[in-house]
Order: structure tokens, then C-alpha cells, then sequence
């Protein structure tokens, strides 16, 4: 059998190169996928590796022969035995279309099936590391959502090693704007001369189901650094999808987020549009807890804390068994930050003076830390002899974090226990008011020449008299 295939390779050889030498491009590409094709049949998986390399070789290879060839061993891998020999071979066409740029496409392809091997073996840092040798975003001839899959897919490979920065990087090769293309708009027919764009495979997801992939690897990037407001931008916009905007059982998890994360984001104006913007959502009145919570933000009054964990603790918990999982570690503590940061931004709306005392009565805080605390400052300051830093209340501690980020202007007047609040100044009112001074010192200016000129007048009157 093997001496069968043998002679039956040299003369499919010989035939190949007679219409090599002759230039004919059909001959060669049916004599080398014949030659692929033989190898297969008779299962001799070693022969058809090295019949790859060697055909990828011969002098003056004609590259649609090459291509013809590639594509067609690419179609056996799912077909090979076991393991290594489908290795094997995605190593043998890995190598034999590197640094040719009419098989690229095929070369992203074959790495992408490597790599997803390598990642059922638990080697995920091998994995990622293989998919980030392929630059994509340059490939012309490539399918557009065959690029967003294949970035998405290299995106996710990084966040399973924790190479965040890396993630980032990767990430913003894809614009947000890509998903928001017209998918029944006409396709142009290419120019001559212009690269032929390839179908992408049956497995490639559609535009708007890579839309809902990429937004959820940017909810996990954002998760990393805490970026509420970021998690929250995504959620919004895999809301808008309109797939899920039609199916109530998943909106409503999706909207339960967005109301979460918006409370959790700190005061900005994007926040603040944001959460206008979804409170004029119809589908919010079929969740009223979260109606009522983003309310409580847009009104300028004190939230009490402890009414507002007992109404909302259950439903906290309940984050955990939903779409997205658990809001995060640190979230219940941030979300009792934003309350306390809202309720000063209420307190400096109708004050204008207030003590630190009852300052920390509004806000439910205590004006002393903690006395372990200071019992623990005290002795180290004995045992090794420095002075015990000035211990700042917890009202305090929030209100200068709020002044040091530009949420408000306020002066503490410390020995008096006295805060005063000031309404920041647009930068069109300061220059209003430099405009203002001017003209009163021109019109004193004037007022006070006016006025020499008319002593000296008097005083030659007088003279001349």
C-alpha cells in the first residue's frame, strides 16, 4: 500500500511539474491538491506533511498552487486522529504560509485553531501569546466581523492571564462605531484593482452578537479597575441592542446594572446625563425599587444611609445570582461613599456656612475615629518617639476628598470647626468680572481727570482775575 502511494506521489510529481515549468495555474493547483488529497485518503498523515513542505519549496511555485494546497490540508485537521497529529499539521501549514501574504488569512486561521487547542490543554498564556503574533487589522482581503472575532478573541485570551494592559491595548483597535453599521446596506462592488473580500466562516457570530461579546470583555476590564462608570456605558449599550431590548428576561437584569453602576459611579456630568437619560426610561417603571433609588439621587435631599441599605440589601445579594454576577467586592462600601458624597453635595446647595458637628450629624458620621485606633497611635508614638499625625474626622476625611477632586468648593476653617461652601466660578463669569473692574477703574480714571481739568481751568480763571 505504501509502495502504491509512493509511486503514485512521484508521478502526481512529475505531472506538477510540467505544469509548473509550463505556467498553467489550473494544472499545478489540480496536481498539488491531488497530490493532498491521496495522502489523505490513504491516511498517511506524516507523507502529507512532508509533501506540504516540499511542494511549498519547489523552485517558482505558483502561489495560487500554494494557496489551493493550504486550503485544502486545512479542511483535514478536524479530520486527524488524535491530537499531536492535528498539531502536527496546524504546525506544518503555520510554518509553510508564514511571511506570505496571499495565504495571511489562512495563517490567522490556523493560529486561531492552535491556540484554541493550547487552551484546552490549560495553557492559556501559551495561547495568547500565539494569537498575538497575528496583526489582523491589516489583513485587507480579511471579512470585517472575521477581524472584530478574531481581536475579541485575543482580548478575552489576555484577560484569562490577567494582562490587563495588554487587553487595553487590544481593545481599542475596534471602534464602538463599527457596531453601529447598517448591516442591509448594499455591498459596493469592488474597483479593479481592489483587494476581493472574503466570506467569512459559518462560525463567526453576526455584527450585532459581537457587539454583546465585546462589550461584556470590556465590563470584565472595567471590573479589574473599578471604572463604574465605564461598566455602566457598556451595559447601556448592550441594552440598546435590540435583541435584548425585545426579550424582558434579559433587559431587565441588563437595567438592574445600569441602575446599580450609576449609583456606584462618582458625580461627573457623564454621570449625571446618564442618569437623567434612564430615568426617562419607560421599561425602568417595570422595576420601581430602582425607579425610586435613581430618584433619590436626582433629589436634592439627605439620603438616610441605614433606611436606604435596609430597603436595598436584598436586592444587593440577589446581583449575585444574575446577569454579570456580584456587583464587586468593594461595592458596598463604595456605594455607602456615594451617598454620603451626595449628601454633602445637597448640604452645600442650602448652606452656605456650616459646622463640622453638624455636618457629621446630617451625614450620620462620627466626628472621632476609631479609639483602637488612637490608643495604637498613642503607644507607637511613645515607643519610638514621633509626634501622632493630626487624626482627621470622617466627615471631614470625605469632604476634602470631594474639594481635592473639583466636585465642590469649599474652605474648613479647622480651629473653629467651620466649613464654608462657594459656588465654583464659570470661567465666563470670572472674565465677566475682570470685565466689570475695568471699567469701573476707566470710569474713575476718567471721573478724576475731568475733575483736574476742571481745578485747573478755575485756577487760570482766577489767576487771570
Amino acid at each position: 500500500m505504501e509502495e502504491n502511494l509512493d509511486a503514485a506521489i512521484e508521478t502526481l510529481l512529475n505531472v506538477e511539474k510540467q505544469m509548473r515549468l509550463a505556467g498553467d495555474v489550473a494544472g499545478t493547483k489540480k496536481a498539488v491538491t491531488d497530490i493532498v488529497e491521496l495522502c489523505y485518503r490513504a491516511r498517511a498523515w506524516k507523507t502529507l506533511n512532508d509533501q506540504i513542505v516540499l511542494l511549498s519549496k519547489r523552485r517558482g511555485q505558483l502561489k495560487q498552487a500554494v494557496t489551493a494546497m493550504v486550503q485544502q490540508a486545512m479542511q483535514y485537521i478536524d479530520e486527524t486522529p488524535d491530537i499531536d497529529t492535528r498539531i502536527e499539521l496546524i504546525k506544518t501549514l503555520n510554518s509553510v504560509s508564514a511571511g506570505k501574504i496571499y495565504v495571511e488569512i489562512e495563517r490567522a486561521r490556523l493560529v486561531k485553531k492552535l491556540a484554541k487547542i493550547k487552551e484546552e490543554q490549560g495553557l492559556v498564556a501559551e495561547a495568547a501569546d500565539l494569537m498575538q503574533e497575528i496583526a489582523v487589522e491589516t489583513f485587507g482581503a480579511m471579512a470585517k466581523t472575521e477581524k472584530i472575532a478574531f481581536i475579541l478573541e485575543q482580548v478575552r485570551l489576555c484577560l484569562d492571564r490577567q494582562d490587563y494592559v495588554r487587553a487595553q491595548i487590544l481593545s481599542r483597535k475596534i471602534s464602538p462605531r463599527v457596531f453601529d453599521a447598517v448591516a442591509s446596506k448594499e455591498k459596493k462592488k469592488p474597483k479593479e484593482g481592489d483587494n476581493v473580500v472574503e466570506e467569512p466562516p459559518a462560525d463567526i457570530p453576526s455584527l450585532l452578537e459581537l457587539k454583546r461579546i465585546y462589550y461584556e470583555l470590556m465590563i470584565r476590564y472595567h471590573s479589574h479597575n473599578n471604572d463604574y462608570l465605564e461598566i455602566c456605558r457598556s451595559y447601556k449599550a448592550i441594552y440598546d441592542i435590540p435583541s435584548v431590548k425585545e426579550d424582558p428576561e434579559q433587559w431587565i437584569p441588563v437595567l438592574r446594572k445600569i441602575c446599580w453602576y450609576l449609583v456606584l459611579s462618582p458625580h461627573d456630568p457623564m454621570q449625571s446625563s446618564l442618569l437623567n437619560c434612564t430615568l426617562e426610561d419607560k421599561n425602568l417603571s417595570e422595576i420601581p425599587n430602582f425607579r425610586l433609588l435613581l430618584k433619590q439621587l436626582v433629589t436634592m435631599e439627605v439620603i438616610q444611609w441605614t433606611g436606604l441599605w435596609e430597603m436595598y440589601k436584598n436586592e444587593f445579594e440577589n446581583e449575585k445570582t444574575m446577569l454579570g454576577g456580584s456587583l464587586g467586592a468593594k461595592a458596598a462600601e463604595d456605594l455607602k461613599l456615594r451617598v454620603i458624597e451626595h449628601n454633602i453635595l445637597v448640604v452645600s446647595r442650602y448652606y452656605s456656612r456650616i459646622t463640622l458637628k453638624r455636618l457629621a450629624n446630617l451625614l450620620c458620621l462620627s466626628l472621632q475615629v476609631n479609639n483602637s485606633w488612637c490608643l495604637w497611635m498613642k503607644e507607637y508614638a511613645t515607643t519610638s518617639a514621633i509626634l501622632v499625625p493630626n487624626i482627621i474626622p470622617e466627615g471631614e476625611k470625605h469632604l476634602s476628598d470631594m474639594v481635592v477632586s473639583k466636585s465642590l468648593t469649599a474652605k474648613i476653617d479647622r480651629p473653629m470647626g467651620i466649613i464654608c461652601f462657594q459656588r465654583a466660578k464659570d470661567s465666563n463669569d470670572i472674565l465677566n468680572s475682570w470685565a466689570m473692574n475695568l471699567e469701573k477703574l476707566l470710569d474713575l480714571v476718567e471721573k478724576s481727570c475731568h475733575q483736574i481739568h476742571k481745578e485747573t481751568m478755575v485756577h487760570k480763571a482766577v489767576l487771570k482775575a
